[in-house]
């Protein structure tokens, strides 16, 4: 993990008057586990992404018994002269307000190009230093690193952490780090394009973790459109000229520790801010990668791995491309977050398959991976059944909450 941040937590501002008194009373909106978006999975992880970190914990002021009531902001088309609309009618629509969907594509354009940059940068570093338990701990170092900052200039501010709270996210963070390790260990191992069409299987590792650990019923419709991920990923890998063992095996590791995060990610429960569990999550993750780093690649850096590195490239250019694969890793699961907050679950699907097609197409051409006919077609395949997996559900997740609001 495809690691945000921002808060999920509703904001209503401009608001002229209320049509209806407020009580006394405040419910606040159940929060939603970490790690779900829109019901639609994860997504701060870096996967379907997504991941991620969203919570719907807002809190809805106006309640009565077995009743709740919206507040709405009153146009002042609607209001009389009475009620002060003038200043309402007045109020100028900032371009943000004016042209969401522009902004909404931005948000886009920024996640996958961050997202291109990074994994292209990732392996341009392991062609020439190929240690990816050490660069697993920088990636997550530098989001650190940058989360404190941002709590030392209030932004945001810094929620303080329990007991209880910390048995919740160790879980989580074992398993994002457990899975960030091992992508990066078969990024360094095969091509870039292979290992996302492995990673293409996780939707089917949740549907089995969901079905079998969870106790939920999978539709039958959801377990066929998972049959062609299946056939393709088989197909890609047959012939896949980067192949080794070390990178599949790696890349399915992921998968499932991923899967798990997404399970211990439901029961971890909390109304804190999507950024601050975020920044905890990644300040645990990054304790736990260092011993790791330290006992399977430490002899070796100390050795000749950075020498080695230094040689081939200088010591300003390889401090500087360890610096900035690092910040690409956090800020494009930053904006992954902003992003997938901001639409529904169909368009969420839909653009974690298009973030997976760019990242592969992009990985081919920078670097010229030659690949089979039969890999092409699998890929192709698998990317397919990932699509049509996430369209089922996503559909399957609207039509419970349109049958919940009614």
């Amino acid at each position: 993990m495809e690691s945000r941040v921002l808060s999920g937590a509703t904001t209503i501002s401009g608001l002229v008057r209320l049509r209806k008194p407020v009580r006394d009373t405040v419910c606040f909106a159940p929060a939603r586990p970490i790690g779900a978006v829109g019901d639609g999975g994860n997504l701060i992880w870096g996967r379907q992404l997504r991941p991620a970190l969203i919570l719907e914990s807002a809190p809805v002021v106006g309640m009565t018994t077995g009743k709740r009531e919206i507040l709405r902001p009153t146009m002042a088309s609607t209001s009389s002269p009475a009620e002060g609309s003038d200043s309402a009618g007045d109020a100028k629509i900032g371009f943000l307000d004016k042209y969401p969907a522009l902004v909404t594509g931005f948000f886009f354009f920024m996640w996958y190009f961050l997202n291109v940059i990074f994994n292209i940068l990732n392996k341009k570093i392991y062609n020439y230093f190929p240690y990816p338990y050490f660069v697993s701990v920088i990636h997550l170092f530098v989001g650190v690193v940058y989360c404190l900052v941002s709590w030392g200039v209030g932004l945001p501010k810094r929620a303080p952490i329990d007991s209880n709270l910390l048995k919740l996210l160790i879980p989580v963070a074992v398993c994002h780090a457990l899975g960030h390790v091992t992508s990066n260990v078969s990024f360094a191992a095969v091509a870039v394009s292979f290992t996302h069409t492995i990673k293409a299987l996780e939707p089917f590792f949740n549907a089995a973790a969901s079905q079998f650990i969870l106790g939920q019923s999978i539709p039958l419709t959801l377990w066929l459109s998972l049959a062609p991920v299946v056939l393709g990923v088989s197909m890609a890998s047959l012939t896949e000229l980067s192949f080794n063992w070390i990178g599949f095996i790696s890349a399915m590791i992921s998968n499932i520790s991923f899967t798990y995060r997404s399970i211990y990610s439901k029961k971890a429960m909390t109304d804190m801010d999507s950024t601050n569990i975020y920044a905890y999550i990644s300040i645990i993750a990054l304790i736990v990668c260092i011993p790791p780093a330290l006992i399977v690649e430490g002899p070796q850096l100390m050795k000749h791995g950075f020498n080695d590195a230094i040689a081939k490239v200088g010591l300003t250019k390889f401090l500087s491309d360890l610096f900035w694969v690092g910040m690409f890793y956090h800020l494009y699961n930053q904006l992954a977050t902003n992003t997938l907050e901001r639409v529904a679950p169909l368009t969420h699907a839909v653009g974690n398959v298009l973030k997976r097609v760019f990242v592969i197409g992009f990985s081919i051409l920078v670097f010229g991976n030659k690949i089979s006919t039969q890999t092409g077609i699998g890929t192709c395949v698998a990317i397919a059944g990932v699509a049509m997996y996430s369209f089922i559900k996503a559909k399957m997740e609207e039509e419970k909450r349109q049958l919940k609001s009614a």
